[in-house]
C-alpha cells in the first residue's frame, strides 16, 4: 500500500446518514456526529505522526578514509513529514474521516518521500553529489503498519457512531 490517504466510511449508510442529519434540524447532531468522527480517528492519526517521527533509517557503514559532515539541510526529514500528516472529517455528500500526507506541506524536494519511506528503500545522492549515491533502509514500513492496526477498531467505532446517530435520528 503506498502512502496516500486512507478513508475510513460506512458509504451507504454513512450518506442515508448524512442525509437524515440535514432532515433532523441539526447544526448541533452534525457537531456531535464530526466531533465523535474525528475522536475516533485521531489515535490513528497520532500514532502515525508518532511513526514517521520514530521510524528507523539506516545507512551502510562508512568506508575507510571516508570524510563525515554535518547535513547540509537544516530541517529535520521526520519532523517534517510527521508535520504534513493531516486528518479531515466531513459529513457532506461523502461523510467520513480521511488522513493523508499533504503534499503541499513538504519541501519540493520531499513530495514523494513519505511514500519512499514507507516501501523501505531510500536511495539519495551523498550531500547533494549527484555522482555518489547511497542506499539507506527504513523499516517498518510507518504507514501501512499504522493504518492497518487501526482499521478494524477505527470501523467499529464508526459503526457504533452511526447506530448512536441513528437511534437519535429515528
Amino acid at each position: 500500500m503506498a502512502v496516500g490517504s486512507v478513508q475510513i466510511t460506512g458509504t451507504g449508510e454513512l450518506i442515508e446518514l448524512s442525509r437524515r442529519l440535514k432532515q433532523a434540524g441539526g447544526p448541533r447532531l452534525k457537531a456531535n456526529f464530526s466531533r465523535r468522527i474525528r475522536r475516533a480517528a485521531e489515535p490513528m492519526y497520532n500514532d502515525a505522526k508518532n511513526a514517521i517521527r520514530t521510524v528507523s533509517i539506516n545507512a551502510p557503514g562508512r568506508k575507510q578514509g571516508s570524510r563525515g559532515g554535518a547535513s547540509p539541510t537544516s530541517r529535520p526529514l521526520r519532523a517534517t513529514i510527521a508535520d504534513a500528516v493531516r486528518l479531515s472529517v466531513r459529513t457532506g455528500a461523502n461523510p467520513g474521516a480521511r488522513m493523508w500526507v499533504d503534499k503541499s506541506r513538504l519541501p519540493s524536494d520531499l513530495r514523494n518521500m513519505a511514500s519512499v519511506i514507507n516501501e523501505g528503500r531510500i536511495r539519495h545522492p551523498v550531500f547533494g553529489n549527484r555522482r555518489r549515491w547511497v542506499t539507506q533502509w527504513a523499516s517498518p514500513p510507518w504507514w501501512d503498519t499504522t493504518v492497518n492496526r487501526h482499521k478494524p477498531r477505527m470501523r467499529a467505532e464508526v459503526q457504533r457512531v452511526l447506530s448512536d446517530v441513528r437511534r437519535t435520528i429515528t
